[in-house]
């Protein structure tokens, strides 16, 4: 079996905790509140001379829909707002197969409010992307779904597939993937950690922001590790919020259409983490992608395995693919991953895009490319954010593999993809000693 090709594992390591680490301290200017500075109001006109991209459709038989809908959690008040009486608030939205023929415009990928901040200097592109503030117009980039669309019933019973970003990041930021499940026949539901994300827009104009520091970013690595905890903490128990709803949704809402014995979950970053998290967590997720999330709360240091969580100190009894970028590694070279992959007992396997880096699993391996050839171009250029390999083959390998993973595991459908290296997919190298079991 081909083995991934060796780098340093301080290199590895650092790429994947960017995000957590250094995003954390410099994430501290975002920490501003939950009302838009008169700067960003005037900002949202939309600039159309700006530079724009688009999103490549969705490959499944089915047309999509989606709804976002407003959440409250009455048995938890904010955790990132300190004194607060106030519920949890989420937004989350609801992807699902659609009869076709829908609305003439489709929905936006970003709402005019949190497209403008996600592009500002505040916002998930400037933290994450290291993108120049006002460069792009993200407001202008459409989605392949029709707001509220009927539900396709030709697609039976819908398994249901819950997805959580990464740190900053919006729920939006992996709409290609998310698309491309719903046309498949998923019901997907994309979460945004209110306070956690630099911003999330809520029906009534209030536009959320990043607000998990009370006070200064902590700087000592016991305090950056706790509260690392803390952002797992609140994320799963905001997906485990978001299961019980989808219950009550599923009876007023959906018709009975969505199969909650049969759940999955996936996530980028520390959303791949709190997939992984959840299932540990709670049962009713039966299967579950961590794409390119560490496992611990090492903070600033160097993981060493004396950081560990519960997933990855007790390992699943349930299917669990591990999908790391080539900035990364594999579970030799990260701490977390080798801990779980030595507890686990349900089926895994791990698999490293060759050529990609930690955002490629993310809307920005298809967006950020057409951005630079306008010229918008993250600090250290696309290659730093998304790698050397092709988008269109990482998009490509990316759907192919989530969508095998979760007809394998909710539908048994089984392509064998999973079996082992694929011809169709060189990028995609497995690590020695995966459970090809079936």
């Amino acid at each position: 079996m081909t083995a991934v090709p060796h780098h340093h594992s301080h290199s590895r390591s650092h790429s994947r905790r960017q995000v957590l680490v250094t995003g954390l301290a410099a994430s501290a200017l975002l920490a501003t509140g939950a009302i838009p500075s008169p700067a960003l109001a005037a900002g949202r006109a939309r600039r159309t001379s700006l530079p724009k991209a688009g999103l490549p459709r969705p490959t499944g038989p089915f047309a999509v829909g989606t709804v976002a809908l407003h959440l409250v959690d009455h048995s938890r008040t904010e955790p990132w707002v300190p004194g607060t009486a106030a519920h949890r608030e989420l937004m989350v939205s609801l992807w699902y197969p659609a009869r076709p023929g829908g609305a003439a415009r489709a929905v936006p990928q970003m709402t005019a409010g949190a497209a403008a901040h996600f592009g500002s200097g505040e916002g998930a592109a400037a933290l994450n992307l290291r993108m120049a503030p006002g460069s792009v117009d993200w407001g202008a980039t459409l989605t392949h779904a029709h707001e509220d669309a009927p539900l396709d019933r030709r697609a039976g019973q819908l398994p249901v597939v819950l997805y959580s970003p990464g740190l900053g990041d919006p729920r939006t930021w992996n709409t290609a993937l998310v698309e491309d499940l719903a046309s498949r026949g998923y019901a997907v539901v994309t979460i945004d950690h209110t306070h956690e994300a630099t911003e999330v827009d809520f029906p009534d104009g209030r536009l959320a922001t990043m607000r998990i520091f009370d006070g200064a970013p902590p700087t000592d690595p016991e305090a950056i590790s706790a509260l690392l905890e803390k952002v797992v903490a609140v994320r799963v128990a905001d997906s485990r919020f978001v299961l019980d709803e989808l219950a009550r949704l599923n009876r007023t809402r959906f018709g009975g259409a969505i199969d909650l014995r049969r759940v999955g979950m996936f996530g980028q970053s520390a959303g791949g983490f709190t997939a992984a998290q959840t299932m540990h967590d709670d049962r009713r997720v039966r299967a579950g992608i961590n794409m390119d999330g560490e496992m611990d709360y090492a903070g600033g240091r160097e993981p060493d395995g004396t950081h560990l969580s519960s997933v990855a100190l007790d390992g699943l009894d349930r299917p669990l693919l591990l999908m790391g970028s080539e900035g990364s590694g594999d579970y030799r070279q990260q701490p977390s991953w080798a801990a779980f992959w030595a507890n686990t007992r349900g089926w895994k396997a791990d698999v490293t895009l060759t050529g990609s880096r930690h955002a490629s699993y993310t809307d920005a391996e298809v967006l950020l490319p057409q951005l630079a050839r306008q010229g918008a171009v993250p600090e250290g250029g696309p290659a730093g954010a998304v790698g050397t390999v092709p988008p269109h083959r990482a998009l490509t390998a990316n759907r192919a593999y989530v969508t095998s993973f979760f007809d394998r595991w909710l539908r048994g459908r089984d392509d064998h993809l999973l079996d082992g290296p694929s011809e169709r997919f060189p990028e995609m190298v497995f690590a020695p000693e995966t459970a090809f079991a079936r």
